[in-house]
């Protein structure tokens, strides 16, 4: 399978049976998206998990012009926001199951808004945690504060292990924005779920600051995926 970083969350997933687009914000410097969207390998699915603007942009809806074949699976909170239409796509609470023969996608909590994603398809358990994360910024929480962040994000990683304990590969947010302990929800992450292959997002173009967990992520046998910038790609 080959992944492709777009940019912040946003990423494509291409095998031969399909391809995946997923929290797509912006295209690539190049229009990746838009060079290969009529080429894009196997049936075509794009995955929204929340209504967030740097998650989610309503120019995708205009791909199905290209690509009739458009399996559009959303967050519910897309459609709540009247930012769309029933129609339009699937929408998926916590909990809830959308599959067909190729794929299948499983929608996990967050701790923030909208739904996580395990999706199941040739093979492969790949995971996007959309906006869950340990969110909390210590130099300015409370300790209560953010012990109540932490529970509840150890919450939903626990419900995610009792479905799976493995994930080939895990797009997960490395946001320097929290301050000292950035990387603490990813470092939590991968204690609890065995990752095969581990991508950072959620960082802006603070990429420096987003590899520097391939420290930790090698120290747990994971091979740690260090973009550089967009439009890269890697297979696995």
């Amino acid at each position: 399978m080959k992944l492709t970083y777009l940019y912040h969350s946003g990423f494509v997933v291409e095998d031969a049976c399909c391809t995946l687009i997923m929290d797509f914000f912006q295209d690539t410097d190049d229009g990746y998206v838009q060079q290969n969207l009529s080429a894009f390998p196997g049936k075509l699915y794009v995955l929204v998990s929340h209504w967030h603007p740097d998650h989610f942009n309503p120019e995708i809806l205009k791909w199905k012009q290209v690509r009739p074949d458009i399996h559009y699976i959303f967050s519910k909170d897309i459609l709540r926001k009247q930012l769309v239409h029933q129609s339009d796509a699937e929408f998926l609470l916590k909990g809830q199951v959308w599959e067909d023969e190729v794929v299948r996608v499983q929608a996990f909590g967050s701790t923030d808004v909208g739904v996580s994603f395990l999706i199941e398809t040739g093979g492969k358990k790949i995971f996007h945690a959309g906006d869950l994360n340990n969110w909390h910024w210590s130099e300015e929480s409370t300790p209560e504060e953010i012990a109540v962040c932490e529970r509840h994000f150890l919450k939903e990683v626990d419900l995610l292990k009792k479905t799976t304990s493995f994930l080939d590969l895990a797009m997960f947010p490395v946001d320097p924005r929290q301050g000292k302990d950035y990387m603490l929800g990813a470092e939590q992450f991968v204690d609890h779920i065995q990752v095969s292959v581990f991508s950072p997002m959620h960082f802006s173009e603070e990429y420096e600051k987003a590899n520097a967990f391939q420290i930790y992520a090698e120290r747990h046998g994971i091979r740690f995926i260090a973009w550089n910038g967009r439009g890269e790609s890697i297979m696995f």
